[in-house]
């Protein structure tokens, strides 16, 4: 039971709740799991550490933090898998992000504060296709003040949300894998974004927005792809949250992504 408590697995986060949430859940569920199949002693999760006796100590922990309001692919490593977790935050991400032209928020977001609203009659198909282009390979881009990005050891959301005056950080280079427009149906329209570490696709289609003479707000957001784990393949619904059902994906794939 121990060895196969190390490793890595996803879930699909859904909207509504926090990525840390979620960790913290899948955490309970595995120490639940466990104490059940101990008669309520804690023995795997010592063995977790290593076999020293530290008992509490069962360590979770995810990959990439999805916003409150996203869904999508969170990766959740497991005792040692946990040592896995780091190239999952710079890897290659995949997303299905859907926007509203003639709206723009203070967080870039539906949840936000509307800051602007402006005409988008004048921005044709041909025009947004080419604004796309603008922002493929690697880009410089101003990370939004409301993220989790810090400021003396502040999260810049925290910090914009009681009223601070947060400046934003210096634009940074980003990598655009891919982008394509799926759907154009003005004011909405879905983009798919294959991107890398440290990109923000609210930010992106604020940018879009700007790039048409317009402005634009995300509206959804799911993470379809974390590196190997995309949806519809070892991608644990919230249905599926059980202890059983975590060591049966867990077996499967710890090995290729963590070797002790």
């Amino acid at each position: 039971m121990a060895q196969r408590l190390n490793g890595l697995f996803a879930v699909h986060k859904p909207v509504g709740i926090t990525s840390a949430s979620v960790s913290n859940g899948i955490k309970e569920i595995i120490r639940q799991g466990l104490k059940s199949c101990h008669d309520g002693r804690d023995q795997e999760t010592e063995k977790l550490e290593g076999g020293h006796r530290q008992r509490g100590k069962l360590r979770i922990g995810h990959g990439g933090t999805l916003d409150y309001a996203a869904s999508g692919v969170l990766v959740i490593g497991v005792g040692k898998g946990t040592k896995a977790l780091r190239s999952f935050l710079k890897g290659q991400k995949k997303y299905m992000a859907t926007g509203q032209l003639g709206i723009a928020t203070d967080t870039h977001g539906s949840s936000g504060k509307i800051t602007q609203v402006s005409s988008y009659d004048h921005i044709t198909e041909e025009k947004f296709f080419e604004a796309l282009n603008r922002f493929q390979g690697q880009i410089e881009q101003v990370p939004p003040v409301y993220s989790a990005l810090k400021v003396n050891g502040e999260r810049m959301s925290t910090l914009a949300y009681m009223g601070v005056d947060v400046q934003p950080k210096p634009a940074r280079p980003v990598t655009v894998y891919g982008l394509k427009c799926v759907s154009f149906e003005p004011p909405s329209f879905v983009l798919e974004i294959v991107c890398g570490g440290g990109f923000y696709v609210r930010k992106l289609i604020h940018d879009l927005g700007k790039e048409v003479d317009c402005c634009a707000t995300m509206t959804a957001l799911e993470r379809t792809q974390q590196g190997p784990f995309h949806l519809g393949h070892n991608v644990l619904r919230s249905n599926e949250w059980t202890f059983e059902r975590i060591l049966e994906v867990l077996e499967d794939i710890s090995q290729p992504y963590y070797r002790p």
